[in-house]
């Protein structure tokens, strides 16, 4: 069974720079919009069984076109939701970089729980649990491997590879996952394997930028909130 991880194109929260967390309302931007489009174009080609979706509004539009193109209708997973930040919630990214727990967050992030909120090694366990069990659903009605995707969030996508790879969440701040890339895992009865991840299928000029800040919470990665997606000449295939 092999799945792709879709993260959300770029949201009005990512553009003002808050932490939108379960937040109502937070949509796409004009460009999260081009990205939706992009990802639809070029995942449409695959032969995608399945669509299952973090039920909040910018994951559902990302999700749209493409399953307009495949007709099919996405399923909503609660367990695929956003981390509930809590009292983080709707707050400038900036403001938080000063909270003592920030630095939780990024060095022991399975010891982070936001106040009001859940704490990481939930996110993880649920997230994880919601695509093992959609494998086997739909091992056990197909018989045989099917190819799918599940469209999510940064940290939520993050404690979903960092799983797959081996990794202690702790580390999952490592992985990079930008709006709308797409991350590749293949389930088999002898584990995970990570085909692809954070792949937007542009260019790496940001590479050229130097030393980048460390990832902000929500899975951002710094600069690079205008992420393209499909609009330059792919570079391999899945």
């Amino acid at each position: 069974m092999t799945v792709i991880l879709l993260r959300h194109g770029v949201s009005t929260s990512n553009t003002a720079r808050t932490l939108a967390g379960r937040a109502p309302g937070v949509e796409l931007t004009d460009r999260g919009t081009e990205q939706a489009a992009a990802v639809a174009d070029r995942l449409a080609t695959l032969p995608i069984e399945h669509i299952a979706s973090s039920p909040l509004l910018r994951c559902q539009r990302t999700v749209a076109p493409l399953a307009d193109k495949l007709g099919l209708e996405p399923e909503h997973d609660e367990r695929l939701i956003e981390v509930d930040y809590g009292e983080w919630t709707g707050r400038p990214i900036a403001e938080l970089l000063t909270e003592p727990l920030w630095k939780v967050v990024q060095g022991h992030a399975s010891g982070a729980v936001f106040p009001g909120g859940e704490g990481l090694a939930q996110v993880q366990q649920r997230a994880v649990a919601a695509i093992r069990d959609t494998e086997r659903r739909l091992a056990d009605k197909a018989g045989r491997d099917v190819l799918w995707v599940a469209c999510a969030h940064g940290d939520v996508i993050k404690s979903i590879l960092a799983d797959a790879l081996g990794l202690h969440l702790d580390s999952f701040q490592r992985i990079a996952v930008e709006p709308a890339s797409i991350s590749v895992v293949r389930y088999s009865p002898h584990g995970p394997s990570v085909w692809k991840f954070n792949d937007t299928g542009a260019d790496l000029s940001a590479l050229s930028g130097g030393t980048p800040p460390p990832p902000l919470p929500g899975g951002e990665v710094p600069g690079t909130a205008s992420a393209d997606n499909g609009n330059v000449r792919r570079r391999d295939s899945l």
